[in-house]
């Protein structure tokens, strides 16, 4: 009895390790069965890859369980509700802010897109090669991204005379013109404008007048007669005797020269120079008293006085100048005279219709004279011949009172 009951804990020890055991394997069993019934899938976060067992019923539930939260920019594939299935692919992505600044303008954007490019698609963004731009379409998207644009515009260019549209973004007058390799010399007489400091503006037009200098240039013009009269006595009034002819002068004028784009221009006057002095002309006027009027001679004609005849018919003319002295005349008037051959013969030109040929005259300020031709013209005009063109220039036309003697 005694070793039996020695015998009887050890055995008591046994069956309770033995229990132990058996429960351990129940739990290990049942661990393993459910171990067993997880769903495994595949989840991808932002590029990131692993795999989870889960006995999540829902997308939702499996993203809660990993502590991966979703918000409303994100991507999710497949949605939040789907079922979880054995084997399946979840992919997250989460979205990055990105910045768009265009021409100072700012707008907030947020994209799953790996790359500016097919960011800017997704957001119906496109820019021209003429824009200025932070970016490459290949850079990646990074959050916090900003990107800067300038939109480009054309403005006008008038190059000395060669009009082009050119695209630019902006900046001075100066850095565009570099940028669009249009030269120019500092130190040079071309005109830029607006200035090279001002901004170019949407509304800008640039005009660049080119200036190249030329030799000066040289002319020559003649310089007037001027008459100077003197008084004679010798000569009843209202006669007039060429003295001294006069003779023309010489004046150079010096201007400066230039091309302005690329036409010939005269430019301003810089020097004036008498090269050849001019000689004036010298013509007495009559001063002596005319005598009473006896028997003339036959063509010889009398001076008469304005305030002495009181029967001669007294005309008020417009009174012009010529000379047989010319290219192409032939010197001889209607009534024959060579006046070629006789430059100082005191002879005017009438309308027959109002002095009939062949009367004798006199003229204020021209003396006695005969009408011997006629004219271009009719009514109370008289052309008074002198000896040279510039006697007839110096004449000029003037209002003269004229007696018909006979």
């Amino acid at each position: 009895m005694k070793v039996i009951s020695k015998l009887l804990p050890a055995l008591k020890w046994k069956l309770v390790i033995s229990g132990i055991g058996v429960l351990a394997l129940a739990v290990f069993s049942s661990l393993l069965l459910i171990e067993a019934q997880k769903a495994e899938v595949a989840l991808t976060e932002d590029g990131k890859k692993q795999t989870v067992k889960t006995h999540a019923n829902t997308v939702e539930e499996l993203l809660n369980e990993e502590g991966i939260a979703i918000g409303e920019h994100d991507d999710l594939s497949p949605g939040p509700a789907t079922a979880i299935e054995d084997g399946m692919m979840i992919n997250v992505k989460h979205a990055k802010q990105v910045v768009v600044k265009i021409d100072g303008a700012e707008k907030e954007y947020f994209t799953t897109e790996e790359t500016i490019g097919e960011f800017l698609k997704a957001n119906d963004l496109s820019f021209t090669k003429h824009d200025d731009t932070s970016f490459a379409p290949d850079d990646a998207i990074k959050d916090g991204l900003e990107l800067k644009i300038k939109k480009a515009f054309q403005i006008a260019v008038n190059d000395g005379g060669d009009k082009q549209q050119y695209w630019t973004t902006g900046g001075t007058i100066e850095e565009f013109l570099a940028a669009k390799d249009i030269t120019y010399e500092a130190d040079s007489d071309d005109k830029i404008e607006p200035a090279l400091d001002e901004q170019v503006t949407r509304d800008t037009a640039i005009t660049i007048t080119r200036i190249e200098k030329l030799p000066n240039i040289v002319l020559e013009e003649p310089v007037p007669i001027e008459t100077e009269t003197k008084k004679d006595d010798t000569l009843e009034k209202g006669e007039e005797k060429v003295i001294k002819e006069g003779k023309q002068g010489k004046l150079e004028k010096t201007y400066e020269a230039y091309k302005k784009n690329g036409e010939e221009k005269r430019g301003d006057l810089i020097n004036t120079e008498i090269t050849v002095e001019s000689v004036n002309r010298i013509v007495a006027i009559g001063a002596k008293e005319p005598e009473s009027e006896t028997a003339s001679e036959p063509n010889v004609v009398k001076p008469v006085s304005s305030n002495n005849d009181s029967n001669a018919e007294v005309l008020y003319m417009t009174a012009t100048a010529f000379t047989a002295d010319c290219s192409g005349c032939s010197g001889h008037t209607a009534t024959g005279i060579d006046l070629k051959a006789n430059p100082n013969a005191k002879v005017i030109a009438v309308d027959p219709n109002v002095i009939p040929l062949g009367s004798k005259v006199w003229v204020e300020g021209y003396g006695n004279a005969i009408a011997a031709d006629t004219g271009g013209f009719s009514g109370n005009h008289i052309d008074l011949h002198v000896p040279t063109k510039a006697d007839a220039y110096s004449f000029g036309r003037k209002k003269v009172k004229v007696k018909l003697i006979n």
